[in-house]
């Protein structure tokens, strides 16, 4: 996934602090989505995945403006759970965050009559 960051990304738009530079929230949410469409084509049509814990290290800040990358590997499957590594790099090649993803598969309509109970 590819992102430039926008005000609307800032730690100031989101809350978590008050200057323009792209927000941990956003990471956390850009990775989040990254491991998303990393499962795409790769579950059955009835499953979904759910995020069940996200590890972060935001470590370079990234202004509006900042071109960056967000790259998901698989790197653990154990039945229902999923694991991935991420990360954000900037154009230059800076690592700009590191983490790791974890989801559960599971069945969409079993999931949501839980929820909705």
């Amino acid at each position: 996934m590819r992102l430039e960051v926008a005000l609307g990304d800032t730690a100031i738009a989101v809350g978590s602090g008050d200057v323009p530079v792209l927000a941990t929230p956003r990471v956390v949410a850009l990775f989040e989505a990254a491991t998303v469409r990393a499962l795409e084509g790769r579950l059955d049509v009835a499953e979904t995945s759910v995020g069940t814990r996200v590890e972060v290290d935001h470590l370079v800040a990234s202004p509006v403006g900042a071109r960056v990358a967000i790259i998901a590997e698989l790197i653990e499957r154990d039945g229902r759970r999923v694991v991935f590594d991420v990360r954000a790099v900037g154009e230059d090649g800076t690592v700009l965050a590191t983490g790791r993803v974890q989801r559960v598969v599971v069945d969409r309509e079993r999931f949501l009559a839980r929820v909705r109970a």
